[in-house]
């Protein structure tokens, strides 16, 4: 699934990352515990979260992650968005709650884990 299909399923703002949103992505997971994040997901390219600080762009860089979509109309600190520009990381806003934002991308083929869909 391309990015820019994340981003009209959950019709969400883009933050940061345009020049990406053709970027192909297999897999996600929702958290919003970075130690569950760093001890249990593996070979993720999207974070669903409604943290909003700074240790979140660090856990997906170093998750190797691509994409961050803020559900519950979170937004980012300038710090967080100037973090993921370095990275070269997509951030992206949505008014959807993590339950809703992460069924609907499973339910269109997003899996996670590792597990073929």
């Amino acid at each position: 699934m391309k990015i820019s299909e994340i981003q009209a399923l959950l019709e969400a703002d883009i933050v940061c990352g345009e020049e990406m949103l053709d970027k192909e992505v297999y897999s996600a997971c929702g958290s919003d515990m970075m130690s569950d994040v760093l001890a249990y997901v593996k070979d993720q390219a999207v974070l669903l979260t409604g943290l909003v600080n700074p240790q979140v762009v660090r856990t997906a860089e170093m998750m190797d992650m691509i994409c961050i979509v803020f559900v519950r109309s979170k937004c980012p600190t300038e710090e967080m968005i100037s973090l993921a520009r370095e990275s070269g990381m997509v951030l992206l806003k949505t008014r959807k709650r993590m339950y809703e934002a992460c069924g609907k991308l499973y339910a269109c083929g997003l899996c996670g884990n590792g597990e073929a869909k």
